[in-house]
């Protein structure tokens, strides 16, 4: 097969042409931004859609705006009571200014990842444990406002941090197991005595509604001789109020002589 000797220098072209076109253009995501420098210096930010760049003189460099999630590592803290826990987080942030995270810094994610480590180490070594398993929203939102100012000037926006995990020994575990069990029986004696307090009340406001109103005894000594007999017992005890036998009290007494009244 023989070419022509025009063909070569159309191909060269035509391979020139295609290269060319390779690398001037580029597409952007909808969540993707170009900054753009041109001769090492920035000229804007493009973005998304089709965007055209002059090769070798243009460089564009792509910035993602979603939200990251990231991990920070296990870190070793002492809490201001001197106890030693490990502590993990997870740190949500974006990037608000392509620009900002191009240029005031070398590499964002890196940067934020450090700055989540320290801060969480400065942060925690100042509190407490109580306050550390009791208070973490209080927590978060501290590490959250002091990350998200120091990300500011990076164009990076932290939205939250969340404390995954606290690690703690096991003999510090023991002993929250046995104050929390120490806990639970004050509860419980607490509420016994209550009750108990209040069964006591009750019982005396019904002693004193007896004795103004004695007919009341008689209504619940019905009621008890309900309640026995609806139960299957071979032996019923009746119990009887003394207050039955006082007419027939009086009655003797009125027959009997003063002096064996007297003498009894």
């Amino acid at each position: 097969m023989m070419f022509s000797p025009s063909f070569f220098p159309v191909l060269t072209v035509g391979i020139i042409v295609v290269l060319f076109l390779s690398s001037a253009i580029h597409i952007l995501k909808e969540y993707e931004r170009g900054v753009i420098f041109r001769l090492g210096r920035l000229i804007k930010t493009k973005g998304p859609g089709l965007i055209i760049v002059i090769p070798f003189v243009d460089k564009l460099v792509k910035v993602s705006l979603r939200t990251v999630v990231m991990d920070v590592p296990e870190q070793d803290i002492i809490t201001k009571d001197n106890v030693s826990v490990k502590v993990n987080a997870v740190i949500y942030f974006r990037v608000l200014s392509p620009e900002k995270a191009v240029v005031q810094v070398e590499d964002y994610y890196f940067a934020t990842s450090q700055l989540s480590q320290t801060t969480l180490r400065s942060i925690l070594g100042q509190s407490e444990l109580d306050e550390l398993l009791s208070d973490r929203d209080k927590i978060n939102h501290s590490l959250q406002e002091i990350i998200d100012r120091q990300t500011d000037p990076w164009g990076v926006k932290v939205a939250n941090v969340e404390i995954k995990h606290v690690d703690l020994p096991v003999e510090m575990q023991r002993s929250m197991a046995k104050q929390a069990e120490a806990e639970r029986e004050r509860r419980a004696k607490i509420i016994a005595a209550e009750g108990e307090f209040q069964a006591a009340q009750k019982l005396s406001d019904a002693a004193e509604i007896i004795d103004v109103h004695p007919s009341a005894i008689q209504l619940r000594y019905l009621q008890t001789l309900i309640e026995i007999s609806s139960e299957n017992n071979t032996t019923t005890v009746f119990p009887i109020p003394l207050d039955i036998f006082e007419p027939f009290k009086r009655y003797i007494e009125k027959g009997q002589p003063k002096d064996t009244q007297k003498k009894t």
